[in-house]
């Protein structure tokens, strides 16, 4: 059996290259490349490169999982559950209890296609994934959570011939070329859905927006060259503003408008040099954290006229490459990079941030994070405290699994 799971050491890893030769597409290597840092954008930490004094957390490696033998590029946790996304197209399902962090029973989802997971989303009874090959798949999850079945591809063989016999359905998308606009035509990147998961959102590296209605996954609306580069972030805050960042250095927010059926871009959000890789929300949605290839991740707060009105906060630096990928739990953010490491800063009153922990001991870039509480902690420890689980996979193949204590 080729999924098997070892525990960390305190022998120390040799130190490799950082492997930036992703795939063939430029779109992708750019992530990893760091540009010089924002200096116009003021600190919001003291320190750049150690955790703050006195604000430190304890932190410990639990356990390194393996089994993927590709590039992990996406991680999400649902339920019992982590879905791992690979770039040789596998899906593995691992079980999230703290207690034995052991794959599930040979949990292995794949349709032979062997195209890049990009992004996972999970609701209820479907889990959604975003693919290299310009394709959403969607799953079925059975009842048990054990067995899955894909039901369907984005966009489905029906949306594809509705739209096959008249000429307003198609989009140039190449010089020479035309696709109906249902189509994407590049890498999926990201993918949002509704809280009551009616909605899914996806962008792509097409430089659009797509909007999926769940009930027949029909494609309602595509908004083309929402960007002027590659999208690689999307996310959704509950009052349904849509946030997209972009190779192109922009982050655009998006809405609905009462009465109307499209998406409207209601604000652009300029202040990176370089292009934005990675999007997070905090839990109330007040606040948008950015990262970039500038090796910063900028603090967007709302200002009096809602989620449009975002005005710069301040920037979080200490990395030392790419900012590849964000989480958030409760006060805590979590940041991955292109140096190797996840630092986990913690939001204060005002406008302040500490870095809690710089947790370290993978060999290539951090490409994916997910994090949530440690249910088991408090109860087992007896500790007033509280704990976090982050969970983060690398192109060194793996996923490691810290916990985060914070007294």
């Amino acid at each position: 059996m080729d999924n098997f799971l070892s525990f960390p050491s305190d022998k120390p890893q040799d130190s490799d290259q950082s492997r930036s030769n992703l795939n063939s597409d430029s779109s992708s290597n750019s992530s990893l490349a760091s540009q010089s840092s924002l200096p116009s954008v003021p600190s919001l930490t003291s320190s750049l490169d150690l955790p703050t004094a006195g604000a430190a957390a304890h932190h410990r490696c639990l356990a390194t999982l393996k089994g993927h033998s590709s590039y992990i590029f996406s991680l999400v946790l649902a339920g019992k559950h982590l879905y791992s996304g690979g770039s040789d197209g596998e899906i593995r399902v691992w079980d999230r209890n703290p207690c034995s962090y052991t794959p599930s029973h040979n949990h292995t989802i794949s349709d032979g296609a062997k195209s890049a997971v990009k992004s996972i989303f999970v609701l209820s009874d479907k889990l959604y994934t975003a693919h290299q090959d310009h394709k959403i798949r969607v799953w079925k999850i059975n009842d048990s959570g054990e067995k899955y079945k894909m039901i369907t591809v984005l966009p489905t063989i029906s949306d594809q011939f509705m739209r096959l016999f008249s000429g307003k359905n198609y989009v140039k998308v190449r010089r020479h070329k035309t696709s109906t606009w249902v189509h994407h035509v590049d890498a999926v990147s990201s993918l949002a859905l509704t809280k009551d998961g009616s909605f899914l959102y996806s962008v792509s590296w097409d430089r659009t927006l797509k909007v999926w209605r769940t009930s027949d996954f029909k494609c309602l609306e595509s908004v083309q060259n929402a960007h002027d580069d590659a999208i690689n972030a999307v996310v959704l805050s509950n009052d349904s503003f849509l946030y997209t960042g972009s190779a192109d250095r922009r982050i655009k927010v998006w809405k609905k408008k009462d009465g109307e059926k499209k998406q409207s871009l209601v604000s652009t959000l300029e202040k990176h040099k370089s292009a934005v890789n990675a999007l997070a929300l905090s839990s109330d949605g007040s606040v948008l954290y950015s990262g970039a290839c500038d090796r910063s991740i900028i603090v967007w707060e709302k200002g009096g006229g809602g989620g449009a009105h975002m005005t710069v906060a301040g920037a979080l630096r200490g990395h030392t490459k790419a900012i590849l990928c964000l989480a958030v739990v409760s006060d805590l953010l979590c940041s991955g990079s292109a140096d190797r490491t996840v630092r986990v800063w913690r939001r204060g009153s005002g406008n302040s941030y500490s870095c809690l922990a710089v947790l370290e001991g993978h060999r290539h870039p951090v490409k994916c994070l997910a994090a949530a509480f440690d249910s088991n902690y408090g109860r087992s420890n007896g500790d007033s405290g509280k704990s976090c689980l982050v969970y983060s996979g690398s192109l060194d193949f793996e996923i490691k699994v810290w916990r985060i204590s914070v007294l």
